[in-house]
């Protein structure tokens, strides 16, 4: 069994775990004794590979984006996530997870957000599968994700703004638990990341390994081999990147890099830099690292990217961090920016400042022209469009 996969008790080494409310247990046991049994099904397996194709639109392309690579010296290939219906790789875990909430008959769905991309993806699979659909959302975020918001009223989704703290993700997740613990009987949480408590961290790491499982044979396809020197995925809780990783954990030759949001910089006291600031803790049911003070309490994270605006990393990633198997890295709010620009001007493909952030390490790296990188580019900057204009507009003055 590989060390950096779950074990048994639901633990990375010593991240993970189940620390619910009681009220919660047979929810959560229900799926744990389950989501393996649904997933390795033959009839899950042939519904959900046929709705990532014929719905969602997958596989996504792995493209060798030519100036980009001659600028950095490398081959820098970008897998296309942004290419998925709803816009992101947040898709490729609802259908997964709707299906699985279908069979253990559960009819009302909740959901949390930052950026908007889970809540729309929610929303969609609740559309096409007929299904109640409630999504909580920071208030901070509803007014910068404003699209966003848009298409999940339209989708036929409840947003329920989270007005308390720091009105952002972390906010919402706790509003989406309160609920869940209100209505547990009937209630399916569709989380949107590796959080929360386990199987959530294994179970969307499993149905997000679709993006490494095509990258193997994309990159045999086209270079002959199937593993690149380094993988680099921008990282909040965590799922794009545990998707990108997966089928490559126990590679070791290939370079796993996981880039956080360094919001106003690191040390300014506005950051999302988790594993450079955080501790070991309890967040959304899990242990993992997380910001925190001297006292335990949940230290209020920034970033400029909606989607990374979080004070934990899932726990898979914890332990990527500590074993030293994950390189993780930083990019500030202006280095997002500036890295979103570059890939429009140089690709003429527009990213959500989440994926951003993973483009902007690209420059910071030693790399060598027979180099094979993959940056997961995990969404498209459609809902991100108004801080662009806003950059732009300042930049020009």
């Amino acid at each position: 069994m590989s060390k950096f996969q779950v074990d048994e008790n639901g633990y990375y080494g010593q991240f993970g775990g189940a620390y619910i409310p009681e009220l919660l247990y047979p929810n959560v046991k229900e799926l744990e004794d389950n989501y393996l049994k649904i997933i390795e099904s033959d009839a899950f397996q042939k519904e959900y590979l046929y709705l990532l194709k014929q719905y969602v639109g997958r596989p996504t392309p792995l493209y060798l984006a030519p100036n980009l690579s001659e600028k950095y010296g490398a081959h820098i290939y970008l897998k296309r996530e942004d290419l998925n219906h709803t816009g992101a790789h947040k898709v490729n875990n609802t259908i997964g997870q709707i299906l699985i909430a279908k069979k253990l008959g559960k009819k009302r769905i909740i959901a949390e957000t930052g950026a908007g991309q889970h809540g729309v993806a929610t929303a969609t699979v609740c559309a096409l599968m007929n299904l109640e659909c409630i999504v909580f959302m920071g208030e901070v975020d509803i007014k910068r994700q404003s699209p966003n918001v848009a298409r999940m009223k339209m989708l036929g989704a409840t947003v329920v703004a989270a007005t308390s703290g720091s009105k952002t993700l972390k906010d919402a997740t706790n509003e989406a638990i309160r609920d869940w613990i209100q209505h547990p009987e009937e209630t399916y949480y569709l989380i949107g990341s590796v959080v929360g408590p386990h199987p959530y961290p294994d179970m969307v790491a499993r149905l997000q390994a679709i993006i490494s499982e095509e990258i193997k044979w994309q990159l045999k396809e086209q270079t002959g081999k199937e593993n690149p020197d380094a993988i680099i995925a921008c990282v909040g809780g965590g799922s794009n990147a545990a998707g990108a990783f997966y089928h490559y954990l126990d590679d070791e030759e290939v370079k796993l890099i996981a880039v956080e949001a360094a919001g106003l910089g690191v040390d300014t006291g506005e950051s999302a830099a988790t594993s450079q600031l955080g501790q070991v803790g309890v967040i959304h049911g899990s242990k993992t690292i997380l910001m925190q003070d001297e006292y335990g309490q949940i230290t209020e994270p920034y970033s400029i990217s909606a989607g990374l605006d979080y004070p934990g990393v899932g726990p898979i990633h914890a332990n990527l961090f500590e074993s030293g198997r994950g390189t993780f890295l930083n990019a500030t709010d202006d280095e997002a920016l500036q890295a979103a620009f570059e890939l429009t001007e140089l690709e003429g493909i527009i990213p959500a400042l989440e994926s951003s952030h993973a483009l902007a390490i690209l420059g910071k790296l030693d790399l060598k022209k027979d180099d094979v990188i993959v940056v997961n580019l995990s969404g498209r900057g459609d809902k991100d469009m108004e801080t662009y204009i806003n950059y732009l507009e300042a930049r020009n003055k």
